[in-house]
């Protein structure tokens, strides 16, 4: 379930002073979002969907992907966690810190329950805010993904 504290406008230094309790911290515009772990369903998508575009970025050179846990700010007082993100090319040396990063040329969010209100929402505002050239949501239907299966993924997706 998702929890938005909406009592107080939060700061990236309340947010990290936190406790790690394994729930997933994001801040959009002062907004502070809670959302539980991901489930096996939703990383065995973002897995999928990695092992599915990681190849063609290697191939042409247009980026590099990630996944979160990623603690991104595109301005103050802000932490997003895009599933997937892209670095669009070229990147900058062997990265030290999420702060270095001040573009994507892709974010990626799988939608679940507890998610997909966020991430329809504020968080796709908020990277077109950033300028993100690319924004993409998918949901796990059921049966897309066999025991054994290669990580090709059949998931219903949005851009």
């Amino acid at each position: 379930m998702v929890m938005p504290e909406a009592a107080r406008r939060w700061s990236r230094q309340m947010v990290f002073a936190l406790p790690d309790d394994r729930n997933r911290y994001e801040l959009i515009d002062g907004e502070l979002i809670v959302t539980p772990s991901p489930a096996p369903p939703h990383q065995l998508l973002v897995a999928g969907l990695f092992a599915s575009l990681q190849p063609y970025l290697t191939r042409t050179g247009a980026g590099l992907i990630l996944c979160s846990p990623a603690d991104l700010a595109f301005g103050e007082d802000e932490i997003l966690q895009p599933d997937l993100f892209v670095l669009p090319a070229p990147v900058p040396g062997p990265l030290t810190s999420w702060h270095e990063v001040t573009a994507l040329l892709l974010a990626i969010e799988v939608l679940s329950p507890s998610t997909a209100r966020w991430d329809r929402g504020l968080k796709r505002r908020r990277y077109q805010r950033a300028r993100v050239a690319g924004t993409g949501s998918s949901t796990p239907t059921p049966g897309w993904w066999s025991a054994g299966a290669q990580a090709t993924p059949g998931p219903r997706s949005s851009t």
